[in-house]
């Protein structure tokens, strides 16, 4: 029988609530922690490396005296004041995946002759928002009214995504850590993040959120490449955080979409959320955001309209609900471009398969089906 284990409390609830468990509700799953807390009994080795796989914390962590301090990978802002500062588990592991293959990857663009990418931090938030908006559209080659040249929205987010992997940005869409379904990322917590580098800029889209609002998270991220800025955010009510970079971001982001003088002349012909959607290829809740920003409505009116459009969103989103197909999931959360240069790295020499295993969270079987199923 193994020995039991002295552990501070505190370190078992800091390991639980890191996790963003409900403390109730794991005690009720898990009532031998309980008894840890409780002073009742000691948990042996082998309960600590389980209870240590269960709240995804290193397993050294569990034998510190007190709660280490953990930094927070990347600026994160939060959309209302006061929120605290501590992210989820799940968040942090995702942003330090991705952080992980960033790195790898630009090493091997530089080792194979790649040249710096150089709209990233072209600008600053003193530039005026019409400029900057307008040389991103440039830089995507994206033509003004380039929107209603696609049937709908959906379209539209899909050319858009093309254009900027075109552009030399890798874009990554996911809702969970990695492939693990049990471990899903809120969008309440984030809807997306950007990671500067003139090399290789990634992008992350929270895929759980709406269509329209990873419209508008790719267009805020590709303004945060343009002053060279890595940050998360979590876009409460699609309003920015009282930074004046996210407001500058924010700002660059709903003219690229939607010009201003665009939506004016529009919306003086017709004020209605839906046909302006239609016209500009977005969603209405953007439609209704750009009325809010120019003054066209007041910020009840948009509120009324954004939470009851939300409300609606959710409702048809678990009417839906159900399986996919693995593959083609997988090629919206490994993006080809990245995949596929792993697999070339390892086809050269340049990457055992265990590293490659490791960047992309697949291994053996599922990885060499991925690449064939991808057709990488």
């Amino acid at each position: 029988m193994s020995p039991a284990i002295d552990i501070k409390p505190d370190i078992i609830q800091w390991a639980i609530s890191r996790a963003g468990f409900d403390h109730a509700e794991f005690y009720n799953r898990f009532p031998k922690v309980q008894e840890w807390l409780e002073g009742n009994k000691q948990p042996t080795l082998p309960q600590l490396r389980d209870f240590a796989k269960k709240v995804h914390v290193p397993f050294g962590y569990l034998f510190l005296t007190s709660p280490p301090r953990e930094e927070i990978p990347l600026p994160l802002f939060r959309t209302l004041e006061g929120e605290t500062e501590q992210i989820s588990v799940n968040l942090r592991d995702t942003i330090l995946t991705y952080q992980k293959r960033q790195d790898w990857i630009r090493d091997y663009l530089i080792e194979q002759g790649a040249t710096p990418l150089e709209f990233i931090g072209r600008f600053t938030v003193r530039n005026e928002v019409k400029k900057v908006a307008m040389d991103v559209r440039r830089q995507l080659d994206l033509r003004n009214g380039w929107a209603s040249e696609v049937r709908n929205w959906e379209d539209a987010l899909n050319f858009l995504s093309e254009r900027v992997e075109e552009a030399g940005i890798f874009i990554f869409f996911n809702s969970v850590v990695g492939i693990n379904t049990h471990r899903p990322i809120k969008v309440g917590e984030c809807r997306g993040f950007v990671l500067c580098d003139e090399y290789a800029p990634f992008m992350f889209v929270n895929a759980a959120d709406s269509k329209s609002a990873q419209m508008f998270t790719i267009a805020h991220e590709l303004a945060h490449l343009w002053i060279g800025k890595s940050a998360g955010f979590d876009f409460k009510q699609l309003q920015p955080y009282g930074n004046e970079v996210e407001v500058f971001c924010d700002q660059v982001a709903a003219e690229f979409l939607v010009p201003e003088e665009d939506f004016r002349r529009k919306w003086s012909e017709v004020r209605d959320f839906r046909a302006l959607a239609k016209t500009f290829k977005v969603s209405q809740i953007v439609i209704a955001r750009r009325a809010l920003d120019t003054g066209s409505i007041t910020r009840d009116e948009f509120f009324d309209f954004y939470n009851s459009h939300i409300q609606k969103f959710h409702q048809i989103k678990e009417d839906r609900e159900g399986g996919g197909n693995f593959y083609a999931t997988l090629r919206k959360r490994l993006n080809p471009r990245f995949f596929g240069t792993v697999n070339r790295a390892v086809n050269e020499g340049r990457l055992l398969y265990k590293q490659a295993y490791e960047l992309t969270g697949l291994k053996g079987e599922t990885y060499h089906t991925a690449i064939e199923k991808l057709n990488l």
